[in-house]
């Protein structure tokens, strides 16, 4: 057996430092530190981040800032193709680096389409070599690749040259419903192990006919399959829904068979009481992603509602965290901060909500138990060093006054996957991260010049785009 030695856990701290002995990545045994550690370390489950996409880099750094979401993806097409081996490592060692020992990666894009059974090995690897446990959720559209409509007019409005460049960006056909499906399980056959997963994951109901969401439910029944989609995101989205869907998005869904236990929506920003019980009394799980809804200008999610309402809440970094650094400990605040009740009024403590994105995020990313630092769950743990939390040291405080007071990934001292561990004083025990991102940076410059067409045909495609919403 090898141990994690002398830590508090939280929630336990009375009981004083304790060893967790693992074997077979289960936490065996729980006992009295051996020895006095030299400085107090809290230990608490590892965090799970539910809704992410394997970004290699910020879209900030590519002129995506200060955008809503429905310009910010169009953007995203200055973005040329990388490596996705190099990208993923960079993806996913962020992702260890800020907390997480299980990330949902909804890949809504392929650096090599003509072999995605060679990008998703790839992506594979770079999981196993930074130790995350990893689900890829393979995208899935087959609509409404410009705007929420038809985009004739749209691309009336423009000169020819931002025409053509969107149209070459976004305009490529998608396969039948059929043969998406077909791909997935074929990813899946290819890539599968007990540390990495694959489910289906249609981009969102405005980019997904209900052909094509019928096909997912239909393949999901029978095998268990999860399915991980964005639902309600922005307010145009909303407009979107209520235009298309007479009964309501959500009782459509449900209709098409869609809405199960096995279903994860990310954002649920829009969503309203109506769609939220509709959700909760099909055991859905709602993936709420704070920062990436303030850096898009979505919005603030009825998150304290749906919890209010019976809905299984988890955590999602999108790729957006606040400071963009992939920092899930700050996030997990953040979410508590917004959604836990105003004045005197709780709608959810810090220790449910701690336990609930911890527990839902697994459930909702095929991860193995509840995140509990008990015996026979997986020894997934976070350490945070106690010592630089409590820095003022004045009187005895709860360390989780500390956690969600001031905690970040700042104060992370390790983390262990499996009774693995991947991370150690702030560092990755696998991975060069330092490295991998000055290589992943190095190929994006270089390759920056395919792009050059797409910048130079940028400036009124924002007007446009904007007309077509009913905005400025």
């Amino acid at each position: 057996m090898n141990e994690i030695a002398g830590v508090l856990r939280l929630g336990h701290e009375d009981e004083g430092p304790v060893d967790l002995f693992v074997r077979d990545g289960l936490i065996a045994a729980i006992r009295p530190a051996a020895a006095p550690p030299a400085r107090r370390r809290l230990a608490l489950p590892a965090l799970a981040n539910a809704h992410d996409h394997c970004r290699a880099l910020s879209p900030t750094s590519f002129g995506a800032a200060d955008k809503p979401l429905e310009l910010w993806l169009l953007r995203l097409a200055a973005m040329p193709a990388i490596d996705p081996y190099l990208g993923a490592l960079a993806a996913f060692g962020r992702a260890a680096r800020g907390g997480a020992a299980s990330v949902m990666a909804h890949y809504t894009r392929l650096h090599t389409p003509d072999d995605p059974i060679g990008e998703a090995k790839a992506i594979a690897r770079a999981a196993r070599e930074v130790g995350v446990r990893v689900t890829l959720a393979v995208f899935m559209r087959d609509r409404n690749p410009i705007v929420y409509g038809p985009s004739e007019d749209v691309l009336a409005k423009l000169p020819a040259a931002s025409r053509d460049v969107l149209t070459a960006s976004f305009g490529a056909a998608m396969p039948s419903p059929a043969e998406q499906v077909a791909r997935v399980e074929a990813i899946a056959a290819a890539v599968e192990s007990p540390e990495f997963s694959v489910q289906f994951g249609p981009n969102g109901a405005q980019w997904c006919s209900d052909e094509l969401l019928v096909a997912v439910a239909e393949a999901s029944a029978p095998t268990g399959r999860r399915v991980h989609m964005h639902f309600l995101e922005t307010r145009y989205q909303r407009a979107f829904a209520d235009r298309h869907y007479e009964e309501g998005i959500a009782a459509r869904l449900e209709r098409l068979g869609l809405l199960s236990p096995r279903l994860t929506l990310a954002h649920c920003v829009h969503a309203r009481a109506e769609d939220l019980d509709i959700l909760a009394r099909n055991g859905v799980t709602i993936a709420a992603n704070p920062s990436s809804n303030l850096h898009l200008r979505s919005g603030i999610a009825p998150i304290g509602e749906a919890l209010k309402r019976g809905v299984r809440v988890a955590l999602g970094v999108d790729a957006s965290a606040f400071d963009e650094d992939d920092d899930i400990v700050r996030e997990a605040r953040l979410g508590h901060f917004l959604h836990a009740g105003w004045g005197f009024e709780t709608v959810v403590s810090r220790e449910d909500w701690l336990a609930a994105i911890v527990s839902n995020g697994r459930r909702a990313n095929g991860a193995p138990g509840t995140g509990a630092l008990e015996i026979g769950e997986p020894a997934d743990a976070l350490i945070l060093d106690l010592d630089r939390l409590d820095r003022d040291a004045i009187l005895p405080v709860a360390p989780i006054d500390f956690l969600f007071a001031r905690a970040s990934a700042a104060h992370i001292d390790a983390l262990y996957v499996g009774g693995r561990q991947i991370l150690a004083g702030g560092r990755l025990t696998g991975v060069d991260l330092d490295d991998v991102e000055r290589r992943l940076r190095a190929q994006y410059r270089e390759r920056m010049p395919a792009r050059a067409g797409f910048l130079a045909a940028w400036a009124p495609i924002p007007e446009a785009v904007a007309g077509f919403y009913g905005c400025c």
